[in-house]
């Protein structure tokens, strides 16, 4: 009797074992990396289109309207005779006309 057929039986292709990483490595794409760099690039195409009179929130929570754009920052209106310079990162959110903080819900 022997073992041979037995220990060939318990060895595996290599070949398997690159296919089940890259089968892993595709279903975290689709479901981890190409969510967030759609997302990613909503955030910047929404920062790109800020002007003037837009109202928006900030990563602080404070919510103001845009009153200068420059190239890397923002000067917002936060309150009466009260203005703030920000990076135009720090803006998270456009707000529409009427929006207010209560009709703003979780971020996912």
């Amino acid at each position: 009797m022997s073992l041979l057929p037995l220990a060939a039986a318990g060895e595996q292709s290599p070949y398997g074992m690159m296919g089940m990483f890259a089968i892993f490595f595709g279903i975290m794409y689709f479901l981890m990396i190409r969510p967030q760099r759609r997302k990613e690039k909503e955030r910047k195409e929404m920062i790109a289109t800020l002007k003037s009179g837009c109202r928006v929130m900030m990563s602080s929570g404070i919510i103001g309207q845009v009153t200068n754009v420059k190239e890397h920052t923002l000067i917002v209106r936060i309150a009466e005779n009260t203005k703030v310079e920000v990076v135009r990162g720090a803006i998270v959110q456009l707000l529409e006309d009427g929006e207010t903080p209560s009709d703003i819900g979780p971020r996912n």
